[in-house]
């Protein structure tokens, strides 16, 4: 059994319980120590003078220190002789502690024990440990203070916590729930926000429910070294992300993140996580996360915010309503949670963001911007500078500005019919009209390009030509960009065109009769010289390439006319006379 130092008021309980004539067994009993013990310290006393008729006012501390003197043995460092020993391999226990042995690995003190037995060195392990730990730095711990907790309404320490699971009733998937714990330093009061993720939005929604919790705004907010507040966790100058910085400035608090991996920079919240997880969250059913959370409320007002705190003995709730609560900044107006990104300008004249596109002039094409979008606008920086700003879309839309796109582009890009048309009235009010004939479609949009291949004929051909074959074509009310082209290339457009002349003929004079196409004969052939006007009478031909016409007419005497045409235009003309006469 290790050394146990005896203290004085077991030292003067052993001595009154002699002098009241109980025996060393019921003395060693009281004062709870060995028999053996009592026996020694009662020895001593008898040896200093003290006589069992005496009273309990004859042992005084001169008593008590000879006593002490005579049962102890000799230490004059407070040590026995197992510590004395391992002086003598202070070194070689410190080499083992720190991890410079033969793999670099620190040992253990039973390890340490069995090394040094093997040297002759048997020490009991107890010593050995108090040993390793007060002179060869074995578990080191460094020594503490406490920070004073600042002016009320000042600090508001925060920190996630895992709580737990929870069923999600909309997927029935088990999600992992965690706990945005916001402590104030000064009194504190709590507040807790349960959330799925740890977003920026899920930190600054649980901000905004804290700031109505408490009914108003701490001046310092003290976050852990959370990935969406923190970017670059540098223990002096660490860099906040722009998302946390724009709701510090509208919320009104100065950010003091702690350092990485140390909870003592947040000490009153750090122990608040396991307060929370065991005292609320331990044993308790929720059918979802609203309801989770209704009751974290009820629980941070009524539960945590009325016990006694171990620290500052009163009332959270009640300290913060009293000193604390007449101290903060008042609630800010509810916030937009923006969505920062980096975006790229295209070829195309747009930025993506959101899933969605906006257009940029195209001075920064291939360059980078800043994009800033929260429920109602999309604003873009270029090195902090606003070069656009959009109404936010939805996802899949697109928001252009005509402005944005090149001149000769923007119409064709917009699908803009007006301005189509237009651009064509300026080069003739012809030209104008033939764009809206074109365009008059069910789909007018899907006859875009051939607008654009009138307007090619404009800068090919110019804009005199092209007047005026359209209005050729309208004259004739023929709409076909084809047709345009073709009379522009054989140079037509001022050629009159030659239609087949109105004749009073009734009959050709190479007409035959219909009844000799009949499949069986009804009547006898008749002779084409004797009855010319009634076998011989027929209409002129017409709709195909080439059309004939001629003979003359028994009845009415008038001449016909043969026209000729090729490649859809008139190319000569035959009387029924020039045909006879070539005949004979």
């Amino acid at each position: 059994m290790g050394f146990r130092e005896v203290s004085v008021i077991e030292i003067k309980e052993v001595l009154r319980g002699w002098l009241d004539g109980a025996g060393l067994r019921t003395v060693a009993e009281r004062a709870g120590v060995d028999r053996k013990t009592a026996r020694r310290y009662v020895a001593a006393a008898q040896a200093a003078g003290l006589e069992r008729s005496a009273g309990f006012d004859a042992v005084d501390d001169d008593l008590v220190a000879a006593v002490v003197t005579a049962v102890r043995p000799a230490r004059p460092n407070g040590h026995g002789a197992a510590w004395e020993a391992l002086l003598g391999h202070e070194e070689q226990i410190k080499a083992w502690v720190k991890g410079e042995g033969k793999d670099n690995e620190a040992l253990t003190i039973v390890k340490i024990r069995d090394l040094l037995a093997r040297q002759g060195c048997h020490v009991p392990y107890r010593t050995l440990h108090r040993f390793a730990t007060e002179r060869c730095g074995y578990r080191a711990k460094d020594t503490t203070v406490r920070v004073d907790d600042g002016e009320p309404g000042v600090e508001l320490q925060v920190d996630f916590g895992h709580m737990g699971y929870l069923s999600d009733p909309e997927d029935g998937r088990r999600r992992k729930v965690h706990a945005l714990i916001l402590t104030a330093v000064y009194s504190r009061h709590m507040f807790v926000w349960l959330t799925y993720s740890q977003t920026l939005a899920a930190v600054i929604a649980g901000c905004e429910a804290a700031w109505a919790f408490f009914g108003g705004v701490f001046k310092v907010v003290i976050p852990d070294n959370l990935k969406p507040v923190v970017t670059d966790a540098d223990p002096v100058n660490p860099r906040l992300s722009v998302g946390w910085l724009d709701y510090a400035q509208h919320a009104g608090f100065v950010t003091d993140p702690a350092r990485v991996r140390s909870p003592k920079d947040k000490p009153r919240v750090e122990r608040a996580v396991q307060y929370v997880r065991g005292n609320f969250w331990a044993g308790e059913t929720f059918t979802d996360l609203a309801q989770a959370q209704e009751h974290a409320v009820a629980w941070c007002a009524e539960r945590a915010g009325m016990r006694i705190h171990g620290t500052i003995q009163a009332r959270p709730a009640e300290v913060f309503a009293e000193v604390e609560a007449a101290a903060l900044l008042p609630v800010p107006a509810p916030y937009d949670v923006p969505v920062f990104r980096e975006v790229k300008v295209h070829r195309d004249f747009h930025v993506e963001v959101a899933r969605s596109l906006y257009s940029v002039p195209g001075d920064y094409i291939g360059q980078r911007l800043t994009a800033r979008a929260d429920s109602e606008l999309v604003k873009l920086y270029h090195h902090g500078i606003l070069v656009k700003t959009h109404p936010r879309q939805a996802p899949g839309v697109r928001s252009t500005d005509k402005a944005d796109l090149p001149e000769e582009k923007s119409g064709y890009a917009l699908r803009d019919l007006t301005r189509l048309v237009a651009t064509c009235a300026g080069h003739g009010p012809n030209i104008g009209i033939y764009a809206e004939r074109l365009l008059d479609e069910p789909l007018p949009w899907t006859r875009m390009r051939t607008v654009y291949r009138l307007l090619g004929l404009v800068r090919r051909y110019g804009a005199g030509p092209v007047e005026t074959a359209c209005s050729r074509a309208l004259d004739l009310d023929v709409v076909s960009v084809t047709k345009i082209a073709s009379m522009l290339e054989r140079a037509t457009e001022d050629t009159a065109p030659l239609l087949p002349a109105a004749g009073t003929t009734t009959t050709g004079r190479f007409a035959r009769d219909p009844g000799e196409f009949a499949t069986r004969r009804t009547t006898p052939a008749t002779s084409r010289t004797t009855t010319p006007a009634t076998s011989r009478t027929t209409t002129p031909a017409t709709g195909g390439t080439t059309a004939a016409t001629g003979g003359t007419t028994a009845a009415g005497g008038g001449t016909a006319t043969l026209t000729l045409i090729r490649g859809g235009q008139p190319a000569q003309a035959f009387t029924a006379t020039d045909l006879e006469e070539e005949n004979q």
